[in-house]
């Protein structure tokens, strides 16, 4: 599960619960192929990426598929894992390896998106980063700056058991505000997790002169920020957005293969497709990282 089920159930989001069935971060075995496909074999272990592009917009005949005008996504406009079955093009499909969990593959959509927000930072090495929120794509996004050579990641949280989680997972600090933080010039890139309005504006003012900031949490449709257009301008620095997933998917799988993530860190609560309500329940009360809905208990 992840914040985008909750807009499906809340309704923000067409179709909405029940017309559509959820789970767009998932894995699963092919127990049957069309009849021209040759890249996987029956029985074969696959993670999905449940992105849906026309092919035929603008956007995509310029390679920006996330962008697509008809953009869609099993699991948010076409049933997903949490189907008997999911149907999915072989284009999306990344065969896994053994040794790989096929459960814990569901981890690589999540870092897929985060794969695709660094590719749009183009972050260098040397470069010290601030991280609003220790959930799951917060912590993804930290594992992701310690190993593209950041020389420091700070993360804010109000969660005092998240933050000692992104201490273990290699945060150079933690604290419940950026104001408990020691860089008076700011960051170089700061990266706001929550999509929370407080967070981002404060995220803005952390950013020093000449430096990127990365909205990646997603705020409600209506949601808005205020930022200063002078400061902007005067002291150059950059507003970017990541939109889940572009040419992302196989990189994080096979980074995920080579242990990238540690699942049992992220995945706190396992449950059983029969307890969705349940499962759904707690993640909106922010219950542990990522809760997992597995087929069978």
């Amino acid at each position: 599960m992840c914040g985008t089920d909750l807009h499906i159930a809340d309704g923000e989001f067409a179709p909405s619960l029940p017309i559509i069935i959820p789970g767009h971060e998932f894995a699963g075995e092919v127990v049957e192929i069309g009849s021209d496909v040759t890249e996987v074999r029956v029985g074969d272990k696959v993670a999905v990426d449940p992105s849906l592009f026309c092919g035929e917009c603008h956007f995509c005949k310029l390679g920006r598929g996330n962008l697509c005008d008809n953009w869609a996504a099993i699991g948010v406009s076409k049933a997903g894992g949490a189907a008997e079955f999911a149907l999915a093009p072989v284009k999306n499909l990344s065969v896994l390896p053994e040794g790989v969990r096929l459960e814990d593959a569901a981890l690589i959509e999540p870092l897929s998106c985060v794969v695709r927000g660094f590719d749009v930072l183009s972050a260098r090495v040397g470069q010290h980063i601030l991280i609003y929120g220790a959930g799951t794509m917060g912590l993804l996004n930290l594992q992701m700056a310690v190993r593209t050579g950041a020389a420091s990641v700070s993360v804010v949280d109000t969660n005092a058991g998240r933050l000692a989680t992104a201490t273990k997972l290699g945060a150079t600090a933690v604290a419940t505000s950026a104001a408990e933080l020691d860089r008076p010039l700011g960051w170089e890139i700061v990266i706001d997790c929550t999509g929370v309005v407080a967070a981002i504006e404060d995220g803005f003012s952390r950013t020093r002169k000449g430096g990127t900031f990365l909205q990646f949490g997603v705020s409600n449709e209506d949601a808005v920020a205020k930022f200063s257009p002078f400061r902007i301008y005067n002291q150059e620095i950059t507003i970017v957005g990541s939109m889940a997933v572009l040419h992302s998917y196989p990189r994080a799988a096979e980074l995920f293969a080579a242990g990238f993530v540690d699942a049992d860190t992220i995945i706190t609560d396992r449950l059983p497709l029969e307890q969705y309500p349940a499962a759904l329940d707690a993640f909106r009360g922010g219950k542990g990282l990522k809760t997992q809905v597995l087929p069978r208990g």
